[in-house]
């Protein structure tokens, strides 16, 4: 994906990056979003023990997604507009769990998302 000024970077959220106190934490802004959707992924959960991400999170467990065997299995989620400065936070606050990869989603879009390292 090649990253251009404004908010021209994509990202897919499936888990805590969709909560606004997470958002205001990370961003200093609430996102504003689309419903989408990733197939050919399944969702598990995570221990979380960074202190500030459940600070921000306020949960000690988050999705983590992962390739699925089945091409329909699905991930539900939202797409948001975001700034590469915005796209930097947002990797520092995924733990070392997560890798951040470009996936095509239901809609036709290609976004970022984290998924399983």
């Amino acid at each position: 994906m090649t990253q251009h000024q404004g908010f021209d970077i994509l990202l897919f959220s499936y888990g805590t990056l969709q909560d606004k106190a997470v958002q205001l934490a990370n961003f200093g802004r609430e996102l504003v979003g689309l419903p989408d959707q990733m197939t050919g992924y399944t969702t598990a959960y995570v221990e979380i023990t960074d202190p500030e991400v459940i600070a921000a999170s306020g949960k000690t467990h988050h999705p983590i997604v992962s390739p699925s065997a089945n091409a329909e299995d699905s991930v539900p989620g939202m797409v948001f507009k975001i700034t590469a400065q915005e796209l930097a936070a947002a990797d520092a606050y995924e733990v070392s769990d997560y890798k951040r990869v470009a996936v095509g989603l239901v809609s036709g879009l290609t976004a970022w998302v984290y998924v399983k390292a």
